[in-house]
């Protein structure tokens, strides 16, 4: 759905405040460490969304590599570009599907939970094969099936009670819908790609609060167009239940639940 694409007005900053921290640094973390024996190079980003894997890339690979971090959305790259400068990073507007590089231009590339949003993921498998170096490696994660994710299970069934008929399911349908590792590890071999290899990742997610559990799925995700599409007088309400129904599993806070991840690794 295009509304599932959409992350703009207070979206940026309180996806990069709220599940920045919960849920999206600890596979950043996670990202940059399978990195870590690069010395020198140009690594890309593609759907870098609010800078939170260019940070750990950044303070995790020492100073001869550089990093070119790339995203479609102009609010998102905005907000990420704004909570960092270096003069290792450059940031440019950017189709994942039609980069704008020379062939071979990089020594690696790296999607944080971004493909799910990719219409054509074979395009964008043969757009990072085109443009990384023989032996380059592209890197990228996607996350697991939604009941493996306990806090945007929980936020989804908790706030389709308020809208039984139509419930809001952009997180269950996009960035917990892709989590087929058997097909996306075809796309990648049809690509070119030579061997690819696939872990999963389990961590804790914490937040600070139940609030803030439900503020950073509700408002700080294009659920929030869902919510505000059929009621937007509705979207304080709808987080309040988000929160009440964390806050009655697992307490007010701080919070900890159960995230998984797969990660993909392929090599050119």
């Amino acid at each position: 759905m295009e509304s599932d694409r959409i992350f703009r007005g207070p979206i940026p900053a309180l996806y990069d405040q709220c599940l920045g921290p919960m849920i999206f640094a600890p596979y950043a973390a996670d990202l940059a460490l399978r990195l870590a024996d690069m010395r020198r190079g140009r690594v890309l980003e593609t759907a870098a969304g609010t800078g939170v894997v260019t940070r750990a890339l950044l303070s995790g690979l020492p100073e001869g590599v550089s990093i070119d971090a790339t995203d479609l959305n102009p609010a998102m790259l905005e907000h990420a570009s704004s909570q960092l400068s270096s003069a290792r990073v450059t940031w440019r507007q950017a189709d994942a599907q039609d980069l704008p590089f020379a062939d071979g231009e990089f020594d690696a590339v790296v999607c944080q939970f971004g493909v799910m949003f990719f219409p054509d993921k074979p395009r964008a498998f043969s757009e990072a094969y085109r443009v990384l170096k023989p032996g380059g490696r592209f890197l990228f994660n996607v996350w697991d099936r939604i009941e493996e994710n306990e806090f945007a299970d929980l936020v989804v069934k908790s706030v389709a009670t308020l809208f039984p008929d139509d419930p809001p399911m952009f997180l269950a349908r996009t960035p917990h819908g892709h989590y087929d590792t058997v097909t996306l590890e075809s796309q990648i071999i049809a690509a070119g790609f030579r061997t690819v290899t696939t872990a999963t990742v389990a961590r804790d997610s914490v937040a600070p609060t139940a609030l803030s559990v439900a503020i950073g799925y509700c408002q700080g995700t294009p659920m929030r167009n869902e919510i505000e599409a059929r009621d937007a007088s509705r979207l304080a309400e709808a987080t309040g239940v988000a929160a009440a129904a964390v806050a009655a599993r697992f307490g007010s806070g701080p919070v900890t639940a159960k995230i998984k991840a797969h990660v993909i690794t392929a090599l050119r």
